[in-house]
């Protein structure tokens, strides 16, 4: 379930931490959103790159995977964090 998303950023306001390896936190996954222009996103293990613009595909960050971004000129991007909905309490099964 989506649970936080970003700012817009763009090729002079993208945080310098996100232009170099970074990652998220185990069990959060990020999806990169792509409003304007292009981003190229790097996926350092096991290394793969991909070409985003809008209308097509998004980024799709796995936890805990080294990546990092690059704008390819002007753009505008976001990106919405998830990771999965917190367990209610499970009923005991304890004498079952």
């Amino acid at each position: 379930m989506p649970y936080r998303r970003t700012s817009v950023f763009t090729e002079t306001s993208v945080p310098e931490a996100l232009l170099h390896a970074h990652r998220t936190k185990p069990g959060v996954w990020g999806l990169i959103e792509v409003l304007q222009g292009r981003l190229l996103y790097r996926v350092l293990d096991p290394n793969r790159e991909q070409i985003l613009g809008p209308g097509g595909p998004s980024g799709v960050v796995e936890p805990a995977v080294p990546h990092e971004v690059e704008p390819l000129g002007p753009v505008q991007f976001q990106v919405t964090f998830y990771r999965l909905p917190e367990r209610e309490s499970q009923p005991s099964l304890k004498g079952a």
